[in-house]
């Protein structure tokens, strides 16, 4: 029977595996997956079923949405995996785990390769060394052809339609008879014999009236990073723009927390400098056309004080000092009142007419303007809108709003198995071991690469923690691993029957509790928005974004925060838990908001308390903790995780000790002299 809004069609399906999400991860594991569950057909006696299902489409889903103009991981021949590592734990001031970065600088470079292979135009630098874009026809990379790095990881591509490139092999691979768009998937539930294994999830329709029960042996849980719980800067009618995608609502963490999962780094956010207003990109600029950014007075802020840098021993000294440290340097300027800062374009173009020939030039001209049409539209109408022409005016660049992302420059996320043949650690060596609980795995490896410490529950790219610059290209090859190890996961339990810890009616009411709030008070009042036995969806979120703007380190009070505030924050969001229990739906748009909202506050909790357990500001630029603001490399070089108990409601936090599997020295020579 078709459903109807309020009484909706519940579906039930069981599957082998359940792909969550639509973006890079889980293309890339749509596309790796075929050829390992053919090869385990026999042991398991029958074919292996896999479903992918994503709240978006796929074409357009995920961080990729728009395109890019770069590919931000590849490695190449000039440098090893051993040096990815290095880079990855400079960036995120010395807590990420190299066996995470490692693994993946040995396989991202097969994924970029595909792209190419798949159509994706990469520019190249033909032997004279002029540099040509993907149009050219020249030698692939797999057969020798030269990038265009604009940095040392980085290399130039024609990206509008890059997500379409890898969405479509992913689907041809797949099939779309294996796809189900439009659902979002709301909750994991465990399995009812064995609370730490996961047994199914249920979601619904977007855009008819059902609600889809999955139970499965394994899932990919990657539904990306957080975006939107820290009030933006755009408001107004600007509100929804923001740097990271806006559909990205916390979903990974706040599920896998409910599950069980061991989180880890929550406390880290990025918060971009980019251009004021739209948003748009950076990296092009720095890197490739070499612009310097200025205070009002033309004074190149990263120069001035670098000295500033020595405060933060040894990431200050690298050759490439960490995001958060440039950020700080910035922010210096602007607090003494020497804004606004500006990215010099008129400078940097000027210098290149220089060194280029006319044809390049030109290339280059068109490259200022096709860096945002590829990745940020919304910038060029601004640069439109405010007469800007990059040759001839300046831009002025801002920090935005906190981000909480696992796969660019931040590194929270759900803890990880990693690979078992780089040598990381098998048990915990610190004085706080004790207080680990007593069901988690010790070591950073416990049987298949990509699971957390949940059975069955696996996750990519926004999705694990303490790694970070993994991007599009990593994320891809970090589901393709995946692909492999559920599988294999799948295969070990083939005998394993999932049953739900929680019978299907409950679940739907749950689900549609938001519609049932609407429907059984919508007459109460003559104007449907304002109603004393519910809030919208909206009105909730806009009371997230105060709450966390204005006391856990956002643009309100210049990142800056302390226990207090921290402590005061976390009552408003106990407040707004019970608030959120009158949250209304009056159709499927507003469920998928109230949804959205449940996972955002969830995530913002982890956010909090894992600010409020490290007693140190861990990364000085993008948050303050006004009365512990040092970094102390003696106590709280650790990792710090947790875990939530859904019946209690409570966060346990803790620390797990930090070793360097790859050798760090190498960052810091430059600056030993």
């Amino acid at each position: 029977m078709a459903g109807e809004f309020g009484k909706p069609e519940v579906v039930q399906e069981e599957v082998d595996i359940l792909i969550i999400g639509g973006g890079m991860a889980a293309c890339g594991t749509a596309y790796e997956i075929g050829p390992w569950a053919k090869q385990a057909e026999k042991a398991m006696g029958r074919p292996i079923k896999v479903k992918l299902v994503d709240k978006a489409a796929m074409d357009r889903s995920g961080a990729v949405a728009q395109g890019l103009s770069a590919i931000n991981t590849y490695i190449g021949s000039e440098q090893d995996p051993a040096d990815y590592a290095r880079m990855v734990s400079n960036d995120l001031m010395g807590i990420t785990r190299d066996d995470l970065a490692y693994d993946l600088g040995r396989h991202v470079d097969e994924s970029v390769h595909l792209f190419e292979e798949w159509g994706l135009p990469i520019w190249k630098t033909d032997a004279n060394g002029e540099r040509h874009d993907g149009s050219k026809g020249m030698p692939a990379l797999k057969d020798g052809g030269k990038p265009v790095r604009s940095g040392k990881w980085q290399i130039m591509i024609n990206g509008e339609s890059y997500k379409w490139i890898v969405a479509e092999a992913a689907k041809k691979a797949l099939g779309m008879e294996n796809i189900e768009e439009r659902i979002f998937i709301v909750k994991l539930i465990n399995d009812k014999n064995d609370k730490n294994r996961i047994a199914g999830a249920i979601g619904f329709s977007v855009r008819d009236h059902k609600v889809m029960v999955y139970k499965f042996k394994a899932c990919l849980l990657v539904a990306g990073g957080c975006v939107n719980i820290f009030r933006p800067r755009s408001v107004g009618e600007g509100t929804g723009r923001a740097w990271y995608p806006v559909w990205n609502a916390g979903s990974t963490y706040a599920m896998a927390a409910e599950a069980g999962a061991e989180l880890t780094m929550m406390e880290n956010r990025f918060v971009p400098a980019r251009f004021k207003d739209g948003y748009g990109p950076v990296g092009a600029w720095f890197l490739l056309f070499k612009a310097q950014a200025t205070n009002a007075f033309g004074e190149t802020y990263m120069t001035k004080n670098k000295e500033m840098l020595n405060d933060y021993p040894p990431y200050g000294q690298a050759a490439v000092p960490a995001s958060c440290l440039r950020n700080h340097l910035m922010l210096k300027e602007m607090k003494e009142g020497r804004g606004p800062i500006w990215m010099d374009t008129v400078t940097a173009l000027g210098k290149l007419k220089e060194t280029l020939s006319p044809r390049e030039v030109k290339h280059l001209e068109a490259e200022a303007w096709e860096d945002f049409l590829d990745m940020c539209v919304g910038q060029c109408g601004i640069w439109v809108g405010e007469n800007i022409e990059p040759e001839k005016k300046n831009s002025e660049l801002m920090p935005t709003e906190p981000y909480l992302l696992g796969s660019h420059s931040g590194c929270c996320g759900i803890w990880a198995s990693g690979p078992e043949d780089v040598g990381a650690p098998t048990d915990e060596g610190h004085a706080d071991k004790a207080k680990i609980p007593s069901h988690l795995p010790k070591g950073w490896s416990w049987g298949y690469r990509g699971m957390t410490t949940v059975a069955g529950l696996f996750t990519a790219g926004d999705g694990v923690g303490a790694s970070g610059h993994k991007f599009s290209s990593g994320s891809h090859a970090e589901g393709r691993m995946c692909a492999k190890s559920m599988v294999k996961f799948v295969v070990d339990n083939k005998d394993h029957k999932p049953e739900l810890d929680t019978d299907v009616a409950t679940l739907v009411a749950e689900i549609y509790k938001p519609v049932m709030n609407y429907m059984e008070h919508r007459n109460y009042s003559t104007a449907i928005d304002v109603n004393p036995h519910y809030i919208t969806p909206k009105m909730l979120q806009f009371r997230l974004q105060k709450i966390m703007d204005e006391y856990v380190a956002g643009v309100a009070t210049y990142y800056t925060t302390n226990e207090h505030m921290l402590k005061l924050a976390q009552d408003k969001l106990d407040m707004l838990k019970e608030d959120a229990e009158k949250m209304r739906a009056k159709d499927l748009h507003e469920l998928l908001r109230a949804w959205e909202n449940y996972h955002r506050i969830l995530t913002a909790e982890a956010h909090l308390q894992h600010i409020l357990f490290r007693q140190e500001s861990r990364y000085p630029g993008f948050y303050y903790r006004a009365d512990k603001n040092f970094v102390d490399e003696e106590n709280w070089k650790c990792f710090v995780n947790s875990i939530y108990d859904k019946t209690t409601k409570k966060w346990n936090c803790f620390k797990r000790a930090h070793v360097d599997i790859v050798d760090k020295s190498k960052l810091f020579k430059a600056a030993a002299h």
